[in-house]
């Protein structure tokens, strides 16, 4: 399963799929904001894509001005942590908060140029557009035809969305990640996961 979802880049699909509401109290379904994060991204990649192929700070720019407004960065990492969020201290969660993002947006980034409006399917939501947290589904089309559902996990931050999750053919990213870096930790410590997520991502604290 782990390979599919590889080949899939299933999570390159957070940048294609966020965007947040204007309502005040109700953000409004979230299926409709879904579809609205479509319609921007093809805009924004138009013609484009040779051109970010070749650049990649360009690359990782775009998916960053369009994701990390609209990405609950915290509590995807708090999830991921799980057990091991609650013995960090704050600047091993600021660390890992922002090198896990970070190093998110440029594993994935290639993905986003193979980004295709057409071969999305958002369903239409029929829940309760002011509840705590919400489920979107989609149907992403492969190159062979093929459809694999991709479900987003969004919550409700009282005027707007913000996706935490995402769900390939029932397979959870929070989950796997979960698992990976909880085997990862208790091998070496949360320290070494960091520190490694950082090198990966380029990170600079910097900034």
């Amino acid at each position: 399963m782990k390979r599919r979802i590889s080949r899939y880049r299933p999570w390159t699909f957070l940048g294609a799929l966020l965007l947040v509401s204007v309502a005040a109290a109700d953000p409004g379904p979230p299926d409709a904001v879904i579809q609205g994060a479509v319609t921007e991204l093809t805009e924004k990649l138009g013609g484009r894509k040779e051109e970010l192929a070749e650049d990649r700070d360009a690359l990782y720019a775009l998916i960053n001005d369009i994701l990390l407004p609209r990405f609950d960065r915290k509590l995807a990492a708090q999830l991921v942590l799980a057990k091991h969020w609650r013995t960090a201290s704050d600047e091993e969660r600021d660390r890992f908060i922002n090198a896990f993002y970070n190093s998110l947006l440029r594993k994935y980034a290639d993905g986003l140029l193979e980004f295709d409006e057409e071969r999305i399917e958002v369903i239409e939501f029929r829940g309760d557009t002011t509840a705590k947290r919400s489920l979107v589904k989609t149907n992403v089309t492969l190159d062979d035809g093929t459809n694999i559902p991709v479900h987003y996990d969004l919550v409700n931050r009282g005027d707007h969305w913000l996706i935490f999750n995402v769900k390939v053919e029932g397979v959870s990213y929070v989950s796997n990640y979960r698992t990976e870096l909880d085997s990862e930790i208790r091998a070496t410590s949360l320290s070494a996961v960091i520190e490694r997520l950082e090198s990966e991502a380029s990170f600079d604290p910097d900034e």
